[in-house]
């Protein structure tokens, strides 16, 4: 494999593995052998489902605005934010009214997102 196969750009739409995660949530995904990633667009006011999942997961708020919905409390969080979330924890994230754009590191990869597809992909 190319070694330029192995660069990418948060910018660039076309990069990735495109999964429509929920109404006005969609991802852009880079799986790895022992971590992925995974970029989250929230568009405004908009959230996901609330889920879980085995793997760990950290996220980091790029642009915009949200609240993190985790664990059983809301956490405000604004760029430059980051969080932990151990794998089993039920969690989601809401918008603000700019919308958000988020970094998601999962460890190890998640299996059900190294294809494209729609929906969080847990039971």
């Amino acid at each position: 494999m190319s070694q330029s196969a192995e660069f990418h750009n948060l910018d660039a739409p076309e990069d990735g593995i495109l999964r429509e995660l929920a109404d006005g949530v969609s991802t852009r995904i880079f799986p790895g052998e022992g971590a992925m990633l995974s970029v989250v667009v929230i568009a405004p006011n908009a959230s996901g489902t609330m889920h879980a999942h085995p793997e760990e997961q950290w996220g980091v708020l790029l642009e915009g605005s949200a609240v993190r919905i985790q664990g059983g409390e809301e956490i405000p969080v604004r760029k430059g934010d980051f969080w932990r979330t151990p794998g089993g924890v039920p969690h989601t994230m809401r918008a603000g009214p700019d919308g958000a754009r988020v970094l998601d590191i999962f460890a190890p990869p998640r299996a059900e997102y190294r294809v494209p597809g729609k929906g969080f992909g847990t039971g």
